[in-house]
């Protein structure tokens, strides 16, 4: 694994846990941690249970007894890093977005066309696709229990840039992050909405805005858009993106992607009204899944809660009794127990690069109708 910040713990979670979880059909070896600095990851290493360090990603991946790469370092490194893995016969597991621009993307997709030639397969990380209820939602969507989508409305709202003077971190940097709340959480609203109905969008028109445009700098983010003894940066992506998008059916979606609505910690949220009912999904209750029926009698109507814990529903065979939850966690061994399946079959894992791509043209789209002053644009 490349990098070992907040999703390095949470993949590093998925690979220690899917084995004991799932009978998976071959059995991960945590065997290398990548980071720049060699003793946080050594420490990173030895809490999360990785054999080894090194702060060299090139020689790792040159490696004989690494099978699989797995990126979770920010955006503006992982085109380089995932075409040179591919390239040495890795399989690769990168993180969302898939990259920063859309010609990066359609490098690294490039790169897994060729290397799947050879049995060598990729996949980005969108895990909230992993959720029970959110792959509930999308069996039950292509089972026809709604009828026809006619309307999607879908979010990501959280509030921990809400403070003005909360510090610079990468991520407000375009040229480590590439977008602001528009890639980091937004791509995810993206994602669900095009996973769930199984349609893409076709065009959006959006705005993105910049609420607080400089914030405090830290020792450690000196150069985020400061200089030493500056003491604030440049916020130089955006904090709120709001668009509207047609799907290919022609149905209408709305999507807002925002880190400033306060109150709001984790709130992905994904509503699917069709012609014969309608479904709604939010991460932050995140082990229920709320049903209309509109063909019930009208007397019985009503949005009923069902509680996605039974082991018949998507991938909660391998946990607990009926109506214990799952948490946060879960999903990225649901994303380690597919990954390694369908390396095992020789099958493409989704979602695949060019399904990363797809939402990279969404995110470049809405970057663009937003340049134009919200003017529709074909994605």
């Amino acid at each position: 694994m490349i990098g070992h910040g907040f999703m390095g713990a949470a993949h590093s979670v998925g690979w220690r846990q899917a084995p004991a979880a799932f009978p998976l059909p071959a059995q991960p070896v945590m065997t290398a941690l990548v980071g720049r600095d060699r003793e946080t990851t050594a420490a990173a290493a030895d809490r999360w249970g990785w054999q080894e360090t090194s702060t060299d990603w090139r020689e790792t991946i040159a490696r004989d007894d690494i099978d699989i790469v797995d990126i979770v370092t920010p955006g503006d490194t992982h085109a380089e890093i995932a075409v040179a893995a591919l390239a040495a016969g890795k399989h690769v597991l990168c993180e969302k977005p898939l990259a920063n621009t859309v010609a990066e993307a359609e490098q690294m997709a490039d790169a897994a066309t060729r290397a799947a030639r050879s049995g060598i397969r990729s996949m980005v990380g969108f895990t909230y696709r992993r959720v029970p209820a959110a792959t509930l939602m999308r069996d039950m969507v292509a089972d026809g229990r709604i009828g026809a989508v006619r309307q999607v409305r879908a979010g990501y709202r959280q509030d921990w840039l809400a403070d003005a003077e909360a510090p610079m971190t990468w991520r407000l940097d375009k040229d480590r992050a590439g977008s602001g709340s528009l890639g980091d959480i937004g791509a995810h609203a993206i994602d669900m909405c095009q996973f769930v109905t199984g349609q893409s969008l076709t065009s959006v028109s959006g705005v993105l805005e910049t609420i607080v445009k400089e914030r405090p700098l830290l020792a450690a983010s000196v150069g985020l858009g400061g200089t030493a003894g500056a003491g604030r940066g440049t916020v130089t992506v955006d904090d709120v993106a709001l668009f509207n998008a047609r799907l290919e059916s022609g149905a209408l979606a709305s999507f807002e992607a925002t880190r400033f609505a306060t109150g709001r910690k984790n709130a992905l949220e994904i509503e699917i009204s069709g012609d014969r009912g309608a479904l709604y999904w939010n991460l932050e209750d995140m082990n229920a899944l709320q049903f209309y029926d509109a063909t019930a009698d009208a007397g019985e109507q009503g949005f009923t809660r069902i509680l996605v814990t039974e082991p018949q529903h998507p991938y909660l065979s391998g946990w607990w009794p009926a109506g214990h939850m799952l948490g946060y966690e879960h999903g990225f061994s649901h994303q380690v127990k597919d990954f390694v399946e369908a390396i095992a079959v020789g099958a493409q894992p989704s979602p695949s690069f060019d399904e990363g791509l797809r939402v990279q043209r969404v995110l470049d789209a809405v970057a663009r109708s937003s340049a134009e002053g919200s003017a529709w644009t074909e994605v």
